[in-house]
């Protein structure tokens, strides 16, 4: 059984409080910016840390390259592997050789993988405190068992349309939360369309009997 990341694929980020928000700008204004950020972002790469519900805590190294691809590469003891190819999303787990795989549309990253999603249907600001922050949810009414994301950015001149992902929250229907907190973000660098290439566990089972 997948013992990690199942909620951060199948599914809000508490970097800030959801408190009375200080002067900004009107809500469709920010998510035109997130908009304009995610079709910006062709590439990222950067550190990971992430918890689940149970307070755990694992890291590792974050790629992404629009559209849909993204590499979550655990720490070496964790043994798992989380790879979008443009099309599917597939969790690997190297220890029980399990692999388990579906549409990165049926998943709350759609929002981040997606760029061409209109977040003007599916999205809304959630206020913050901090004017330099910014915290959208995503989810589809009509799809609830896809789950929700709450992705948060802060403002940074240079980045994509002057905002930086720090990170989000997923939350599945199960009500199985996990948050991602990213640190060292670096945007339009290479990114090989190898680095989403995985190793199928069940082979090397197979070959074994």
């Amino acid at each position: 059984m997948l013992k990690y990341g199942f909620a951060l694929i199948a599914a809000p980020l508490a970097l800030t409080a959801s408190l009375p928000a200080t002067a900004q700008q009107s809500p469709a204004d920010d998510l035109s910016k997130v908009q304009a950020h995610l079709r910006a972002m062709t590439t990222m790469t950067a550190n990971f840390s992430q918890t689940d519900r149970g307070g755990q805590l694992l890291t590792g190294k974050l790629l992404l390259k629009q559209p849909g691809k993204i590499r979550f590469q655990y720490q070496k003891d964790a043994n798992l592997l989380i790879v979008g190819d443009g099309k599917a999303l597939t969790l690997i787990d190297y220890d029980v050789n399990q692999v388990q795989r579906w549409p990165i549309g049926n998943s709350p990253l759609a929002a981040l993988l997606n760029p061409e999603r209109d977040l003007s249907k599916y999205g809304k600001v959630i206020p913050t405190r901090n004017p330099a922050v910014l915290s959208v949810e995503v989810r589809d009414p009509k799809r609830p068992e896809y789950g929700v994301i709450t992705m948060v950015f802060t403002k940074k001149p240079g980045a994509p349309a002057g905002l930086s992902l720090d990170g989000w929250v997923s939350l599945d229907s199960k009500n199985n939360r996990t948050s991602i907190r990213l640190s060292n973000q670096k945007f339009g660098v290479p990114v090989a369309n190898s680095s989403f290439n995985w190793t199928d566990p069940r082979r090397k089972s197979r070959a074994k009997r």
